[in-house]
């Protein structure tokens, strides 16, 4: 491929909808160098290559959510929610663009879907070691502050038993 997409721009694309990360069909068209319309127009021709888990529509409320979320002004525009394509529908639309410039982006495209899962599983990782050290740090606390109330009321003791009697008379006032 003639020219390289830093990873950082493919990471900004990449969004969370339906607890599923997924790229815009506008982003990809972007990438592929190819009109929106004509992307939506090869995928029209081969629906059956995109079930619901490669490819779907956004629906109002996701679609203003995402507007926000990037800063896309309400003024004109699209006239249709955008199409949203999983990491497999990504996969299957460099075979229906058949280009060589979507298969090359493609490949980018999955080496960051990879790394994104690898540090995903990188993340879940250390969280579960984080709650494995709080939960012996809280049993150990646990221990301690026992033998910790402990020593304060053998101190207590001894400070009681030390303590100097008065002696001497009491006066009156």
């Amino acid at each position: 491929m003639s020219e390289f997409i830093p990873i950082q721009i493919i990471e900004n694309k990449i969004f969370v909808i339906r607890g599923q990360r997924v790229m815009l069909d506008s982003d990809l068209a972007q990438l592929y160098e190819v009109g929106t319309g004509a992307l939506n127009r090869a995928v029209k021709r081969n629906i059956d290559r995109f079930p619901g888990d490669f490819m779907f529509q956004l629906n109002a409320e996701e679609w203003g959510n995402l507007k926000c979320q990037i800063g896309i002004s309400s003024w004109g525009g699209r006239r249709k929610f955008p199409y949203a394509f999983t990491e497999h529908g990504i996969l299957m639309l460099s075979s229906v663009l058949n280009t060589k410039r979507a298969a090359a982006v493609n490949v980018q495209i999955m080496r960051v879907f990879v790394k994104i899962r690898e540090m995903v599983l990188t993340h879940k990782d250390l969280s579960q070691r984080v709650d494995e050290l709080e939960r012996t740090l809280i049993s150990y606390a646990r221990e301690n502050n026992s033998n910790i109330e402990e020593i304060f009321d053998q101190l207590a003791y001894l400070t009681d038993i030390t303590k100097p009697k008065e002696i001497g008379f009491k006066t009156e006032d």
